[in-house]
């Protein structure tokens, strides 16, 4: 027996046909290839897979604080386009003992902004990433310390298809690791 062969025969046995062995060994040099580029693929989504975190990541972002909202979300009922722009405000606080940093504040479309009332002072307003720069906003919120986060809602933004209910989101990314989250929704009217 051929040293090749010996490898079909492990493989498929006495049983295989005989039509089917010459089209393996036929086709052979196509079925390696296609084996290795099988191979390379793999290789190449797997060597893309961001790591996981790790328990020393997990660890860090334990002693870190976290951001409590008062209200994490907020239903503006039925409103009109025709009545103009809607406007929330929601209360955050930071209840751990650790300082948590804002890095930054964006919203999930161009209808809706966000800005940040602290010690007196307007952050603000941010809006959608890629209708301009959501520049850092980089505030820090101390234990206990309460901001107030102002959202505003424009219902005709999207024109006479913007009818219907909708729902929103505003992100604030901060040292703690997942984008704090504040959500809200209505049933919008000509």
């Amino acid at each position: 027996m051929h040293p090749n062969n010996r490898v079909y025969y492990y493989l498929f046995g006495q049983n295989m046909k005989l039509s089917t062995k010459l089209a393996i060994k036929k086709h052979k040099s196509k079925i390696l290839g296609a084996g290795v580029l099988v191979l390379a693929i793999w290789l190449l989504v797997w060597s893309a897979t961001p790591p996981s975190e790790t328990a020393s990541q997990e660890t860090a972002n334990a002693n870190v604080g976290m951001l409590v909202a008062d209200e994490p979300s907020f239903d503006f009922g039925t409103i009109s386009m025709a009545a103009g722009k809607v406007t929330h405000i929601f209360k955050v606080k930071n209840t751990s003992a650790d300082p948590v940093i804002v890095k930054k504040m964006y919203t999930s479309c161009m209808c809706t902004t966000a800005s940040m009332m602290k010690d007196g002072q307007t952050y603000g307003p941010f809006g959608m990433p890629g209708h301009g720069v959501v520049p850092s906003i980089d505030q820090t919120l101390n234990s206990g310390q309460e901001v107030e986060i102002a959202v505003t809602f424009d219902p005709s933004a999207h024109g006479p298809a913007g009818v219907g209910k909708i729902s929103r989101v505003v992100y604030l990314d901060n040292n703690a690791g997942k984008p704090f989250e504040l959500k809200f929704s209505a049933f919008v009217t000509p």
